[in-house]
């Protein structure tokens, strides 16, 4: 790789951006795509090569073939509440290759035994989710059923352009939390972007079966972006 290419990738790496390098396997000749530029490029979208829902590989066009190299930033969940269905959710979650940081100021709830091998914060994510500079390739779940803890680190996950927020409880609760997050001064669009109830609809009981709802359905809106909800 060209070293001004490499210089940019890792600008791109170390901003958490994604970034797509294009090689001409006839000429070795590159180039490099920001995410910004991904979306709109002629070549990736005949390719039907997206950043997010894509895989490296070989592909051909016209006649010639093109090795696409995906760099994508480290995927987080970021979740609020040390229960049990977040004690399910983080050995699932870095199965699928997410990193995943629990914030919950219970501390009789969020500890190490309860969460081994976990980054857990105990703390108000209000003030724990600043830290963490919540990007595009974070998602976010609000588990803990509080809306003392809940309501404002959704606003700050939304506010973050997270690519997934979603929050648990019934349609009761949500409509409350609606309210709340109006007060605050959310926009309504961004309040529709909350997924809620969260999870697919794959009628879970148990807290594994709702973790896996809630990854399943993080993972829908990785891939697919706003493709999942047509």
């Amino acid at each position: 790789m060209r070293l001004d290419l490499l210089a940019d990738l890792n600008a791109e790496r170390a901003a958490r951006r994604g970034a797509v390098v294009v090689t001409d396997l006839a000429d070795g000749s590159q180039r490099m795509l920001r995410e910004n530029e991904a979306a709109s490029d002629a070549l990736l979208k005949s390719l039907n090569v997206r950043l997010r829902g894509s895989k490296s590989g070989v592909h051909e066009h016209g006649g010639k073939k093109f090795f696409v190299e995906l760099h994508r930033p480290p995927l987080r969940i970021v979740v609020t509440g040390a229960v049990h269905v977040s004690q399910a959710m983080a050995p699932m979650a870095k199965l699928l290759g997410y990193d995943i940081v629990i914030i919950d100021p219970r501390d009789a709830f969020a500890t190490p035994a309860r969460f081994p091998d976990v980054q857990l914060i105990v703390g108000w994510p209000d003030n724990a989710l600043p830290s963490l500079a919540l990007d595009p390739w974070t998602a976010f779940a609000a588990i803990t059923h509080d809306p003392k803890i809940d309501n404002p680190a959704l606003k700050l996950a939304l506010d973050a352009g997270c690519f997934y927020v979603g929050a648990l409880g019934s349609k009761k609760t949500h409509a409350r939390r609606v309210e709340a997050l109006k007060q605050m001064g959310v926009s309504e669009a961004k309040i529709a972007s909350i997924h809620a109830p969260i999870g697919l609809d794959i009628g879970a009981l148990s807290p594994p079966e709702i973790a896996l709802a809630i990854l399943a359905e993080i993972t829908l809106y990785l891939r697919k972006g706003e493709e999942a909800s047509a």
